[in-house]
């Protein structure tokens, strides 16, 4: 899978509705009132990625394998949620075990769709849900503390820095994703799955005549997300709603034109994705399958090999590697072999986006 990602934000910003249509299901009712997400729901989507079929044509692959990130929906968050306020604090921990988050931001005006604090303020509504994120994790953080310093332990005392910093970092308002840990504390947060810690990638929920030139709202959100060093994907959930139910490719492909689009809100959300990760995609491809995994940029092939099995990272010998380019241009592996362009990989090799594997191993 490539990643896990939870959607937060207040109620009636569309997250239900974006939900919906990127998971291309009727999973999250989407209603004009707070709170009609009572459950967390929970959806798989394939990442769109076109070398793929290309790669499963050239191959004659009788069936293509897309690799999918997880999304999990979770109910709109209020002020006073990590109280107890709402519903959200009850589904704060379906989130603690993602990969991301999404942040869905309102960015329209619409009469007919209510909003919670009765007026358009992207800003304001990221403050309130961060708030509420940053209070759930100082709750965790404080009752730590609280438990390891009755205990006089000079083995503790690298956590309780830990502990210390990330509280103070909290108490004045920060996310704390934007503070510098080492090695060691990174061990510490990642150990207590803290929320705040997480990347975030905001997405601008517009209507449909904004998506391409945006609006006052989404030019606030831009700065605001510049000065975090975060990423930002614009989208209109109603049209999300549209392409899904556009079951046919060279259809979708026209709509998205028509709508002077290269590309759907899911791939640009998904791309926002994988480049706040770090993560790259690479193949396999043979007359069974062509097959798309995710891995971290800079991996070794061993560790790259482990996301298929991990008895080929136990057994790794080597990596017959193509890359994609060479692959097309060569009308496959026998093509690529032919022409000197297919390699053997050892262990300190790092895996490059678009790689074509093929792993030797022995256990």
């Amino acid at each position: 899978m490539g990643f896990n990602c939870g959607i937060v934000g207040l109620p009636n910003v569309g997250k239900s509705t974006l939900f919906n249509a990127i998971t291309q299901t009727a999973a999250a009712e989407a209603m004009n009132y707070p709170f009609c997400t009572l459950e967390p729901n929970v959806g798989r989507v394939e990442v769109p990625d076109p070398r793929l079929a290309q790669l499963a044509k050239i191959a004659s692959s009788k069936k293509t394998v897309a690799t999918q990130i997880e999304i999990v929906d979770i109910a709109g968050l209020v002020k006073g949620a990590s109280k107890g306020e709402g519903l959200g604090n009850q589904f704060l921990g379906h989130i603690r075990s993602t990969d991301a988050i999404l942040h869905v931001v309102r960015c329209f005006e619409n009469g007919d769709v209510t909003h919670v604090s009765g007026n358009i303020d992207p800003l304001r509504d990221v403050d309130i849900v961060e708030t509420e994120l940053m209070l759930a994790d100082l709750e965790s953080l404080k009752k730590r503390e609280a438990g390891i310093c009755k205990k006089n332990n000079a083995d503790l005392a690298a956590e309780k820095a830990f502990l210390g910093k990330t509280i103070d970092w909290l108490e004045n308002g920060r996310m704390l994703n934007q503070l510098i840990l080492n090695d060691e504390d990174k061990v510490f947060s990642e150990a207590m799955h803290l929320i705040t810690r997480k990347p975030v990638l905001y997405v601008c929920n517009v209507s449909e005549d904004e998506l391409i030139s945006g609006n006052i709202f989404t030019k606030k959100m831009e700065s605001f997300a510049k000065n975090r060093n975060s990423a930002l994907v614009i989208a209109s959930a109603a049209i999300e709603a549209e392409i899904a139910i556009i079951r046919d490719e060279s259809e979708r492909k026209l709509y998205l034109q028509s709508m002077g689009l290269s590309e759907s809100g899911l791939a640009r959300i998904i791309h926002g994705g994988y480049g706040l990760l770090n993560l790259i995609t690479f193949f396999t491809a043979g007359p069974l399958e062509a097959h798309a995994w995710t891995t971290k940029k800079n991996s070794r092939a061993p560790a790259a090999a482990g996301v298929i099995h991990t008895d080929f990272e136990r057994g790794f010998i080597c990596a017959e590697t193509i890359s994609y380019n060479d692959y097309v241009a060569y009308n496959g592996e026998s093509g690529a072999k032919a022409a000197g362009k297919m390699r053997l990989e050892g262990k300190e090799y790092q895996v490059n986006d678009g790689d074509i594997l093929h792993f030797r191993f022995n256990v």
